[in-house]
């Protein structure tokens, strides 16, 4: 049991670890959204990429050691969570503070990136809308207005301005 209480503590650390990685990316990625950088941007989600399959590989491997875990104490396993770990550690004091500064660590830093990523969604969102007003204007630039020209019924025949502007002939 106390080689799986190491595996589990070192694996929350090293989980730990990977989501301070992920948080200064987030933190750096923000920044790239502001100034417009695509190109850094697409470096930063390709090494973001690299930090979420290490995250979850070590999710997959925390899932293991607790399963090992529930099965040695003898407990069912969708009940067993890390605040059963530290409830069941009344004895050993040193191993459950350990796990409960790594969880309240591991909550703080999630709570973290979860709001870096919604701010970094508002702002992509916002760049979008952006992209799309000046694609707007673009389209809007390029066709001209129709003419006050009617036929002899009175209806306005809807002729278009030439994409000029005026006639320089004279």
């Amino acid at each position: 049991m106390a080689s799986l209480m190491d595996d589990l503590i070192q694996v929350l650390k090293s989980e730990h670890e990977a989501y301070q990685n992920l948080e200064a990316l987030t933190k750096e990625k923000k920044q790239v959204i502001i100034k417009a950088d695509v190109p850094t941007l697409e470096k930063i989600v390709d090494l973001e990429q690299n930090v979420t399959s290490k995250i979850q590989n070590l999710d997959n491997r925390r899932k293991k050691v607790m399963h090992d875990m529930a099965v040695v104490l003898n407990q069912p396993e969708e009940d067993f969570t890390l605040g059963t770990i530290i409830s069941m550690l009344g004895n050993q004091p040193k191993e459950q503070e350990q796990l409960e500064n790594l969880k309240t660590q591991l909550k703080t830093t999630l709570e973290t990136v979860r709001k870096l990523n919604e701010q970094n969604q508002i702002l992509l969102n916002q760049a979008l809308d952006m992209v799309e007003f000046d694609l707007t204007l673009f389209r809007s630039m390029r066709s001209a207005p129709t003419t006050a020209n009617y036929n002899k019924s009175a209806y306005n025949t809807g002729d278009i301005l030439g994409s000029s502007g005026f006639d320089a002939k004279q």
